[in-house]
């Protein structure tokens, strides 16, 4: 990977490389098994200056995540570069490479995306088949316009969802513990296993966090999904 680097540098090259996690395939254990492990793996061989990752959708399932998860890991991490845009059966254990046609997945994924600032490298492709009864160039056609429909609106949804703010705030509002008290002094490394006993134990009723509330967050994402008009509130 340092030679390939070295040799996109010396003739001319100065953009990203894309490392794509995977897992199993083609070994059982892979250094590339998800982002996390990708980017680890960049950092300790000193890559990550060069590298970034492309997320693909079917991959993340077969890692046991959701996609919006490996979307989230990378862009936290500032090393998104590109994603393939396609889904899996859950069912099956191996790559299906399914042209997208599930709208929450694809509203998740460009909800990560349009949160972290959107690709500044790389973009959408099409990583995907028809399935094999779809045999005809009309199919072929079909399938193309199904991608990029979905991913359309899930643009449209994920837009919608960033504006309306209701998810955000609430995300802000669930974890405020963590900027006050005894949360803010943990975070600033001032709190040691001893204090927070000696807290605990002192404290008369346990201080509970907010509820997870994640039936209302679900429910906004249908009512912004489904609903025409924009003043959602």
């Amino acid at each position: 990977m340092h030679m390939a680097v070295e040799y996109g540098r010396k003739i001319g090259f100065d953009g990203y490389f894309y490392i794509e996690p995977k897992p199993m395939e083609p070994m059982k254990h892979q250094y590339d098994f998800d982002a996390a492990s990708s980017i680890e793996f960049l950092r300790r061989y000193d890559l990550d200056k060069d590298f970034k990752l492309n997320i693909e959708a079917n991959h993340a399932t077969l890692a046991g995540h959701k996609f919006q998860h490996e979307l989230r890991v990378a862009a936290d991490a500032g090393m998104l570069g590109s994603v393939d845009a396609n889904q899996g059966d859950y069912l099956v254990g191996w790559d299906t490479d399914e042209f997208p046609w599930d709208v929450y997945e694809a509203t998740f994924a460009m909800y990560e995306i349009l949160r972290s600032g959107g690709f500044e490298t790389g973009g959408l492709n099409f990583d995907a088949k028809n399935r094999r009864a779809s045999y005809t160039y009309e199919d072929m056609f079909q399938a193309f316009i199904l991608g990029m429909d979905t991913f359309a609106l899930g643009l449209i949804n994920a837009a919608k969802m960033l504006r309306d703010g209701r998810i955000e705030n609430f995300i802000d509002e669930r974890y405020s513990s963590f900027e006050k008290g005894i949360g803010k002094s943990i975070v600033d490394g001032k709190e040691t296993l001893e204090s927070l006993a000696d807290y605990a134990y002192k404290m008369i009723e346990p201080e509970l966090p907010g509820s997870g509330r994640e039936e209302y967050i679900m429910d906004i994402v249908n009512q912004i999904i489904f609903s025409e008009d924009e003043d959602l509130s």
